[in-house]
Formats: C-alpha cells, structure tokens, sequence
C-alpha cells in the first residue's frame, strides 16, 4: 500500500463519531477513502451521515493525527491491513461489521491461517490452566492457529501453550499493537511479535480501557472457525465472545469442569445448550466444517513431508515414560504427590514427602519444574504437568 492512501484509511478511521458500521457503509457507497474525502458535504449527508461527522470529514482534520499514526507504526515495526486487502481475513470480513482496517506486528501471513479462538476467565483453577496450556498445544500441532485476547489467566495459557509446542497464535488486543496489558506480558507480547502475530483495531497508543474488550471479542471470534471456551462465569468476557460466536455462525466448544465451581458455570451451560464437549483436540477437529479439516489434513502431510513423520513426538515429556528412573527418590515422591487439577503448598508437601528436608524438596521441585514435570504457581503452590 502507497504512504498516501494509507494515510487516507488511517484518517477515515480516525474521524470521531464515524464508527465501524457508518464505514463500511462510505466504502460501500464511495469504494475507497480517497472518494470519501474528495466528496462534498451534502453528497455525505445525503448518504446517511450527520452534519457533524460529514463536516469532521470535509474537514480533513484527522490527516494531522494520520501522519502520527504512520510515525508510531514506523517505530513499532507495525501494518495496516484494511478491508481492500488480500491479507484481510476472509472469515472476519464476513460478520455483520468487520473492522475497516486492522493495525498488525508479527507474522502477518497468521492472518490468512485456519484459527481457533480460545478464551476463558482471567482468574482460572489449576484445571482450567493446565487444560488451556494442553489442549492448545495440541490443537496448534494439528494445524490450527490459536487465537486469544492475551489477557491474564486463560488467554495467556493458550498462547504459552501454541507457542510452547511450537505452533501459531493470535493475540487480539483491546488496546493498540504497541501497548503492552497486562504488564506482566511483557515477555509474551515480545514473543508473538516475532513467533506470531499482534492485532487490534484500535490506534496506535490507545490504552485498555474497559470497554473496548467487548468491541475486540467480535474480532477473535470473527476471525476464527470455532470458539473454545475453558472456565469463565455465567455472564463473563467469553459467555458474551460466545454468543459473538453462534451469531456468527461458528462452531463452539467448551471444557467441561467441576459443577461446585462458579468458574465451571459458562462452560457448563455452554454444554447444555449445545456446544460440544471437549475432553481432546480431537473433540474440536472432527467438529470442524468439512474444508476446515481437509486444509488440517493437507497442512499435516506437508508437514510430515517437510519433517518426518516422527517430527510431533520428539521432545514431549511424559509422566509416566523415559523419565521415571532418572528421578531422584525424593523428586519421585514429590511427583505422586502432586494433581494436575489442584496445586499443593511447598509446606503441605514437606508433611506428605517424609524424610526429607525442606532444601532437599526445594531441589527436587527444580528438577521436576526443568524437567517439564512440575509447575510452580504464584505463593509456593505446585501442580503436576498435564
């Protein structure tokens, strides 16, 4: 795309009061912006906007903020991808108001990428963690790219977990592509700009405020083939990205989980209304639209061609073969006593693992967590690996 017409989609995005719908339907009208700019206040009007907005646009006032905008993509190393693009997705220029254009640093082939969105509570269970960081894994090995809102708690674990099995992931964010929320991803943020890819609607430098996660939850789900959803409350952040998802007509699919837990409340429910049950990624991909598994299906030979066919299962741990005679006798009592589903305190520990003193736990916890075994969760609580 040339500076100049760039420019243009940056300032028809910029104009205050326009919005998405009001856009796309200039676009339709007008076809680019460099028509939408050249036309007269009352063709505008006559078109269906306000007096205020077709006089904003008139104006040109928004090309001075424009030219910022390019100066913080320059530095961010970010796109623009507008609807006019061949790299716009094609299931998310399908819903009802796509974006007009999308801001983007990373891998910007992702876009084009057969994706699942997964998404759940950001104060998720030991279960719910391990569940995301797994099944993501697996999904992303099968082919799919994850796509998630890189909040805390869930969306954080599907991306660990995609990128951990060394497949690609999404983040969508509700601020702009150079802003980092939470803070405590900042690490993660920096890897998907290199291994994956960062996208949002909003400019560059626009904060998290509140309500931009409900604007942003349309693009998760209308850039995917299904919705996952792993823990959440009855009216949470991923009930309502969801609802997006059956009013777009995708697929979801929800992790069932403990009916005394209000986290198991969303998903639960999304079971009983008929989503369908995910115990294995195998749930989600036979699930999957029949042209959505033949790319799956194609994308695993090219793959295998390009790899090996023993390519998947090099490196994966396991908890029960190869790495059982190489424990320590302490690490081994440790191990059994841990739960994939539920963490246990460092001091709860020191009374089930007897005869062994609290350093000598310590080291053997170290070598289960290198290992790939054991995770340590904030506050000396430890869960088994899934």
């Amino acid at each position: 795309m040339l500076k100049e017409e760039e420019l243009h989609w940056l300032a028809l995005k910029l104009v205050s009061g326009l919005g998405t719908r009001n856009s796309g339907k200039m676009l339709d009208r007008f076809k680019t912006p460099q028509a939408i700019f050249r036309a007269s206040r009352s063709e505008l009007e006559g078109a269906g906007l306000s007096g205020v907005v077709a006089q904003s646009i008139t104006s040109g006032c928004t090309f001075e903020d424009a030219v910022v905008q390019q100066e913080k993509m320059l530095e961010a190393g970010a796109e623009l991808v507008t609807l006019g693009d061949a790299r716009y997705p094609r299931p998310l220029r399908e819903i009802f108001d796509p974006p007009i254009a999308l801001f983007v640093r990373g891998r910007v082939e992702l876009l084009q990428s057969l994706s699942l969105a997964v998404v759940g509570t950001r104060r998720p269970t030991p279960y719910g963690l391990a569940a995301a960081e797994r099944l993501t894994a697996d999904l992303a090995h099968a082919g799919l790219a994850i796509v998630s809102g890189m909040a805390r708690g869930i969306d954080t674990a599907a991306h660990k977990g995609a990128l951990a099995a060394g497949g690609d992931t999404v983040a969508v964010l509700g601020c702009g592509v150079d802003v980092v929320y939470p803070s405590e991803n900042r690490k993660l943020a920096a890897d998907l700009a290199v291994k994956g890819l960062i996208v949002s609607e909003f400019p560059m430098g626009a904060v998290a405020f509140p309500q931009n996660f409900p604007i942003r939850n349309r693009i998760i789900s209308g850039m995917s083939v299904g919705v996952m959803v792993v823990e959440g409350a009855q009216y949470s952040g991923s009930a309502i990205t969801a609802k997006l998802a059956m009013d777009q007509g995708r697929e979801v699919f929800a992790v069932p989980g403990n009916i005394t837990s209000k986290l198991s409340w969303g998903p639960n429910l999304l079971i009983k209304q008929g989503a369908r049950l995910v115990q294995d990624w195998n749930d989600v991909v036979s699930d999957l639209p029949a042209e959505a598994r033949r790319q799956l299906i194609e994308k695993g030979r090219q793959r295998i061609l390009a790899e090996g066919p023993a390519s998947g299962c090099a490196g994966q741990a396991s908890l029960l073969d190869g790495v059982g005679p190489e424990l320590g006798e302490t690490a081994r009592h440790a191990l059994a006593a841990l739960h994939v589903d539920s963490s246990v305190h460092l001091d709860n520990l020191l009374e089930i693992v007897q005869d062994t003193s609290p350093s000598e736990l310590i080291a053997a916890l170290f070598e289960l967590e290198m290992l790939g075994l054991v995770k340590q969760l904030p506050g000396k609580n430890f869960v088994k690996v899934w």
